[in-house]
C-alpha cells in the first residue's frame, strides 16, 4: 500500500476520533445579570411630547432636522473611530478563519538540485561530480483530540462578536456626542437670535434715557447706565460666536472632516424634546451594545479557560511526506525512486513546576473579571436610563416654570419701562427689569437644551435602535 493509500484511508478515521474527542473546559452559559422589573423614575410619568416610533436605523429621526439627519449619516461612513472600530472587527474575523484553518492539514511541497564535485582519491588524482534531485510534498495534521481547537475558534469567535458590538457601541456614542453638540450649537443660535432682540430693546431704551435727559427730567447717569446695558449685550452676542465655532469645529470632526470644510447655516432649535418610549426594563440587556459587547467577552474568557486546561493533555500529530529521488533528473519520477512515510507524533508535557496550573488559574480569573465587568456594565446602563429619565421628567417640570417665570419677567420689564416714562421710577428700575427679563429668556433656552440632551442621552441609553439581532456574528 503506497503512503497516498495509506493517507486516504486513515483520514476518516482520525476525524471521526477527532469529531467525537471530548472538548476540555466548561461550556458556556451565561451567568445571571442584576436586572430590574420596571425603571423608577418612569413609574407615573407620561411624556408630554412622547415619540411614536424610532427607526431602528436612524433613532435622530424623531427630531425631524433634515440637517442632523444629513450630519448623523455620515458617523458611520467617516469617523475615525468607527473605522478603527471596523478594522479591529476584521482583523479579529481573520484570527477566526486562522484558528478555523487549524482543523486541516498543512501541506507543504518542495524540490531541490544539486551537483557536488568530490577529489579524486589515490596518487592518480583526479575528481568526480555527483547530482542529486528530489522533489516531494508533505502533510501535517494536529489532531483535536482535546478540542484545543475548538476552544480557540470558540474564544476568537466571541472575541470577533464582542469587537462587532463595539463597533455599534461606538457608531451610537459618537452619534450622540453629535446630536449633543448640535442643538448646543442650535441653542447658541437661539441665544443670538434673543440677543440681537435685546440690543434693539435696548436701544430703544438707550433713546428713551436720551430724550428724557434732553428733556430735562432724567440725569445724565440714566444715559449712561443704558448705554453701558446696551454694550454689554452686544458684548454677549459677539462672545457667542466663539462657542458656537467650538460646536461646529467638534462637528466637523465626528463627521470625519476637517473644519475648514463644514459650515452650519444658523437655524433654530427644536421647540420641544420628545421622549422615546420607555420599553420594559428587562429588554435593556438585548438593546444596548456595550452589553453585548461584555457579554461576549465574557464569553471569550470562558472559552480561554478551555484553551489552558487542554494543556495538560498530549498533542497528536500525523505527519506524512511522499515524494522521489534520484541522481538523474531524467528518472527522478520513476517508481523505484519513490520515498514516503507516515506516522503519527504524540508529545506531551511531563513536568512544568505547575506552569499549567497557574495558565488555568489565570484564565479563570480572567473569565472571573469577565463576569464582574458584564454585572457592572449592566448596572451601570440600568443608572444610565433612570438618570435620563429623571432628567427629562424633570426638566420637562422646569420649563413650565421657565416660560411661566419668562412670561412674567417680561411683563414686568414693560411696565418698568412704562413707568419710567411717566417719570414714576429711576431707571435702575428699568435695569433691573431688562436683566431679569433677558436672564429669564437665557434660562429657558438653558433648560431646552438640557432637555435636548436629556432626550438624546435616554435614546443612547436605552441603546439607541439597536438590538442583538443586529450583532455581527464572527
Amino acid at each position: 500500500m503506497t503512503m497516498l493509500a495509506r493517507f486516504r484511508f486513515g483520514t476518516p478515521l482520525l476525524l471521526a476520533a477527532t469529531l467525537g474527542g471530548c472538548v476540555v473546559g466548561p461550556n458556556y452559559q451565561r451567568p445571571p445579570a442584576p436586572v430590574s422589573a420596571t425603571f423608577k423614575e418612569a413609574q407615573g410619568w407620561k411624556p408630554s411630547e412622547p415619540a411614536d416610533g424610532i427607526d431602528r436605523g436612524a433613532w435622530w429621526s424623531i427630531f425631524n432636522d433634515p440637517v442632523l439627519d444629513q450630519l448623523e449619516r455620515r458617523v458611520a461612513i467617516s469617523n475615525q473611530n468607527v473605522a478603527v472600530a471596523e478594522a479591529n472587527y476584521r482583523q479579529a474575523v481573520a484570527l477566526v478563519s486562522q484558528s478555523q484553518a487549524q482543523f486541516f492539514p498543512v501541506v507543504t511541497g518542495n524540490a531541490s538540485a544539486t551537483e557536488a564535485r568530490r577529489p579524486g582519491a589515490g596518487p592518480a588524482g583526479g575528481s568526480s561530480t555527483a547530482a542529486s534531485y528530489s522533489a516531494a510534498v508533505g502533510a501535517s495534521w494536529a489532531i483535536d483530540v482535546w478540542g484545543k481547537i475548538r476552544r480557540t475558534v470558540e474564544q476568537n469567535r466571541a472575541n470577533a462578536e464582542a469587537f462587532g458590538a463595539d463597533i455599534a457601541n461606538a457608531k451610537l456614542s459618537y452619534q450622540t456626542q453629535l446630536a449633543v453638540d448640535y442643538f448646543s450649537l442650535r441653542v447658541i443660535d437661539a441665544q443670538k437670535a434673543l440677543l440681537a432682540t435685546t440690543v434693539e430693546n435696548y436701544q430703544r431704551a438707550l433713546d428713551l434715557a436720551t430724550n428724557q435727559y434732553n428733556a430735562g427730567v432724567a440725569a445724565r447717569a440714566d444715559v449712561i447706565t443704558a448705554q453701558t446695558q446696551l454694550q454689554n449685550a452686544q458684548a454677549q452676542a459677539v462672545d457667542l460666536g466663539v462657542t458656537r465655532a467650538q460646536f461646529e469645529h467638534a462637528i466637523a470632526i465626528l463627521t470625519g472632516v476637517t473644519p475648514a470644510d463644514l459650515a452650519i447655516a444658523v437655524a433654530p432649535p427644536p421647540k420641544t424634546a420628545p421622549v422615546v418610549p420607555v420599553n420594559v426594563a428587562s429588554t435593556l440587556l438585548e438593546r444596548r451594545p456595550d452589553i453585548a459587547a461584555a457579554e461576549r467577552a465574557m464569553a471569550a474568557a470562558n472559552a480561554g479557560i478551555g484553551v489552558a486546561t487542554a494543556a495538560y493533555y498530549p498533542n497528536l500529530t500525523l505527519s506524512g511526506q511522499f515524494g522521489f529521488t534520484s541522481s538523474s533528473l531524467s528518472n527522478l519520477f520513476s517508481v523505484s525512486n519513490e520515498i514516503w512515510s507516515i506516522g503519527p507524533q504524540l508529545a506531551g508535557t511531563i513536568f512544568d513546576f505547575g506552569a499549567r496550573k497557574a495558565q488555568v488559574e489565570g484564565a479563570r480569573a480572567v473569565y472571573d473579571a469577565r463576569v464582574a465587568q458584564y454585572r457592572q456594565t449592566v448596572l451601570s446602563a440600568f443608572q444610565s436610563v433612570e438618570d435620563q429619565i429623571a432628567a427629562a421628567r424633570v426638566l420637562e417640570q422646569e420649563a413650565g416654570l421657565r416660560a411661566a417665570a419668562e412670561a412674567s419677567a417680561r411683563q414686568a420689564e414693560a411696565l418698568a419701562l412704562n413707568r419710567y416714562r411717566a417719570g414714576q421710577v429711576d431707571y435702575a428700575t428699568v435695569v433691573t427689569a431688562q436683566n431679569t427679563a433677558l436672564q429669564s429668556e437665557v434660562n429657558s433656552l438653558v433648560t431646552l437644551r438640557a432637555r435636548l440632551t436629556a432626550s438624546v442621552s435616554l435614546i443612547e441609553a436605552l441603546g439607541g435602535g439597536w438590538t442583538t439581532a443586529d450583532l455581527p456574528k464572527g
